[in-house]
């Protein structure tokens, strides 16, 4: 409602409670220290710098608990069956990701629990250890290192696993001379999806943890017919992919 000086033809004026009201300028809230440090903990580097951490208090682990005397000690008496087993999968999956070697769980599989169900708790562990690499390498590490994918090769090796990855994947199991766990985290900086790299790493790891774990097996009878084809099996990969690396080492120099 107009007032009696408007009404008079006067120049209006608000009433001071309309005044006040007009005034008010929302304030943004202060950017407090609890908000500050949460942006910290969550940004890219941090995350790597804790992937780094977890990464290296694993192989520190390994080093004092030292989980290759299971080739020479033997199992707990007390665990046996397909709770060993079992028990051994998850072990193996743990000590992968601390880059324990494969080959090694993959002979103590076979020592300690026969070709059958050596095999299936070594593919078991192989699954679990490089879906955990696999999610840490993700969840800590891609923010970060994908920034630095500049170099021809970097590129064209994202590129290959993000477009075509469960093929690239594949290759990259059956092969022997990519270690497991530079597979895993090179995946997981890529956009390879989840599914394609499990697959992949199950199908594909396949061949070679069989010959291991027949030949850990059959390792008190080196005369034997299984022995001999697990080591071949073991041996001819590895020199046939010797020999492709040797000659696209070749081929690149040459270029």
């Amino acid at each position: 409602m107009l007032d009696a000086t408007t009404r008079s033809g006067g120049t209006a004026t608000a009433s001071p409670r309309a005044a006040a009201t007009e005034l008010v300028v929302p304030v943004p809230a202060p950017d407090g220290l609890a908000a500050r440090c949460t942006r910290v903990l969550l940004s890219p580097w941090s995350r790597f710098a804790l992937l780094v951490a977890l990464l290296a208090a694993a192989a520190s682990s390994v080093l004092l608990f030292e989980p290759q005397k299971l080739l020479a000690e033997g199992w707990p008496p007390q665990l046996g069956g397909a709770t060993a087993a079992l028990v051994f999968a998850v072990a193996y999956g743990l000590c992968t990701v601390a880059f324990v070697p494969r080959p090694l769980l993959n002979l103590a599989a076979g020592a300690l629990f026969g070709s059958q169900l050596g095999l299936g708790a070594a593919m078991g562990g192989t699954v679990l250890g490089a879906g955990i690499a696999f999610g840490l390498g993700r969840v800590l590490g891609q923010d970060a290192l994908r920034p630095l994918l500049r170099g021809r090769l970097l590129k064209a090796a994202d590129g290959q696993l993000s477009r075509h990855g469960l093929r690239s994947m594949l290759a990259a199991r059956l092969f022997p001379g990519i270690p497991f766990w530079a597979a895993n985290y090179c995946a997981a900086v890529s956009r390879m999806g989840w599914l394609p790299f499990l697959v992949a790493t199950a199908l594909g790891s396949v061949p070679n943890t069989a010959a291991y774990v027949v030949a850990g097996a059959t390792a008190s009878s080196p005369t034997s017919p299984l022995f001999l084809i697990a080591m071949a099996a073991i041996t001819l990969p590895g020199l046939a992919g010797a020999v492709v690396a040797w000659r696209k080492r070749h081929h690149l120099r040459r270029r």
